[in-house]
This record gives C-alpha cells, sequence and structure tokens, in this order.
C-alpha cells in the first residue's frame, strides 16, 4: 500500500467515526441536557468538513510534477492544514460563545447517563487519534496529523465534559453551570491545538529548517557511493509527503567532469532508494581541496 492509499484510507476512517460520532453526540446532548454534549457534537460536524479538505489535499498534493509544477503539488497540503485550522477556530468561537451564554440560563441537569455516552465516545476518539497519528508519520502528512489532532482535542473536549457533567450531578442544584464551563473550557483547548497544527504547515510553507535528522541520515547514507568523500551544505523542504534535497557532495578534484557528473547521478539514484521519501534530489559536485 503506498504512502496515499494509508493517507485516504485513514481520512476516510476519520469522516465515518466523526459522521457517526456527530449524531450520537448530538441526540445524547439534545436528549441528556447536556451543552457540552452538544458543543462536542459541534466540533464532531467540523471534522467531518475538514477531514474531507484533507482528503482533496492528499489527493491533490501527490498528483505528479507537472510544466507549471517541477516541484510537484505538494505545497497544497500545508495550505490544506490552514483551512482545517480555520476549521477549528471556527467550532472553538461558536462553542465558547454559546457556552459563555449558557452559563447565566436556567437548565436542567445533564442526564446520568450522558456520562456512559461519553466514556465510550473518550475511548473511540483516542484510539482514533493514535491511528491517524501513526499513519502521519508513516507517510510525512501535516494535515493528515493535523486530522490526528483533531481526534485528540475532540476527546480533550469529551473528558471535559464528562467532568462537567459528573460535577453538575455530583453537586446538584444551583451547579448545571459546570457542563457548561467544561464546554467554555474544551474551546480554549481547541484554540491551543489549532496552533500546534498550524506551527508545523506555516514551517513547511517557509521551508523552514526543521529536519536535522533527515539531514544527517542523509550524510551517512552519501557515503554509501564509492567516490563520494563527504557532504557539505544540505538543505530541505517539505512539500507534501516528500522532502525536496539540495546536497553539495565532495569528490576528488582529480577526476574528470564526466566523472563527477556520474557519481552526482548514483548518488541521487542511491539517496532515493534509500531514503523512498525522498523527491527532488540535486547534487552539487565539489572538489575535495586535499586530493
Amino acid at each position: 500500500m503506498t504512502n496515499e492509499q494509508k493517507a485516504i484510507k485513514a481520512t476516510i476512517f476519520s469522516i465515518i467515526g466523526n459522521t457517526c460520532l456527530a449524531i450520537i453526540k448530538g441526540l445524547a446532548g439534545f436528549f441528556g441536557n447536556s451543552y457540552a454534549l452538544i458543543a462536542d457534537a459541534i466540533e464532531s460536524t467540523t471534522d467531518i468538513f475538514s477531514s474531507f479538505l484533507v482528503l482533496f489535499g492528499i489527493k491533490y498534493s501527490n498528483k505528479p510534477a507537472d510544466e507549471n509544477h517541477p516541484y510537484g503539488h505538494g505545497r497544497a497540503e500545508p495550505l490544506i492544514t490552514f483551512l482545517v485550522v480555520g476549521f477549528l477556530i471556527t467550532s472553538a468561537t461558536i462553542i465558547g460563545y454559546e457556552s459563555i451564554a449558557n452559563i447565566g440560563s436556567d437548565h436542567d441537569l445533564p442526564k446520568s447517563w450522558t456520562l456512559y455516552v461519553l466514556g465510550a465516545i473518550i475511548i473511540w476518539k483516542e484510539y482514533s487519534f493514535r491511528l491517524v497519528m501513526k499513519r502521519s508519520k508513516q507517510t510525512n502528512s501535516t494535515s493528515l496529523a493535523a486530522d490526528a489532532w483533531h481526534h485528540r482535542s475532540d476527546a480533550i473536549t469529551s473528558v471535559a465534559a464528562f467532568i462537567g457533567i459528573s460535577i453538575a450531578l455530583i453537586m446538584g442544584k444551583g451547579y448545571e453551570s459546570a457542563d457548561d464551563w467544561a464546554a467554555l473550557f474544551a474551546a480554549f483547548f481547541i484554540l491551543y491545538n489549532s496552533y500546534k497544527i498550524f506551527r508545523p504547515a506555516l514551517g513547511e510553507i517557509m521551508d523552514e529548517n526543521l529536519h536535522e535528522d533527515l539531514v544527517e541520515e542523509i550524510r551517512v547514507k552519501a557515503l554509501l557511493v564509492p567516490g563520494i568523500l563527504g557532504t557539505e551544505k544540505c538543505f530541505i523542504r517539505k512539500a507534501g509527503m516528500k522532502y525536496h534535497v539540495d546536497l553539495h557532495a565532495i569528490v576528488s578534484a582529480k577526476i574528470s567532469v564526466k566523472e563527477g557528473h556520474d557519481l552526482a547521478h548514483e548518488l541521487k539514484d542511491t539517496l532515493r532508494k534509500e531514503i523512498p521519501e525522498l523527491g527532488h534530489v540535486l547534487i552539487h559536485v565539489e572538489p575535495d581541496d586535499y586530493s
């Protein structure tokens, strides 16, 4: 299974899961008098749309390079991540506004059975987070990582709802707003997670140097090629699921231009074979001053 297929499968899993949970949370919140659950349902609904965006981004970013896009279409993925963050911020704003409005209003205590619903949701969402995050690491997908953090933020908001409902039920009359305070806390947590998702995507767009481990791996693999004496500059930029590399390779100053050219091609082929996530690799040949 290719990285693209793994990512698509994980995104479809998210879409189906979020659709089912949005319905369950909405019904449980309405009939169980829990605004925290309704807030959870709102977030799950936005998660459905954001997962569709992720699916589109993964498919588009994996289109092959063409005349107008010689490095491929990978930069579409962080752009989609920005849209996903927009959905998260919107849902957090709605949840926060409604929570504040409900804190001062009279309403019934939540039903005790909503805790069982939340318990099952928390377990499922944490499992979903771990599964999708595992796929994001396997595929180097920032948008899939954003989708995974949606699951984790959903799990945390459900934990907040669980605590709020528990307080309201234990303390009784006069503590109905504990449920609303839990929803408000969840809104702030969603905003915090939005930043955590936004930051690496911004780094990808700005070609920020965030890949020291990969640089070291490239330097080690380069020495596997006979004739490559070492490496100098190594610049990496991430686009979608691929890493594009500019590498300065040191060779003997005594070899011909053609031999240096052939070594550069051999090095490029070796790196792409040893590190499959590499995309475009540009090798600049440097002469060894001590030859």
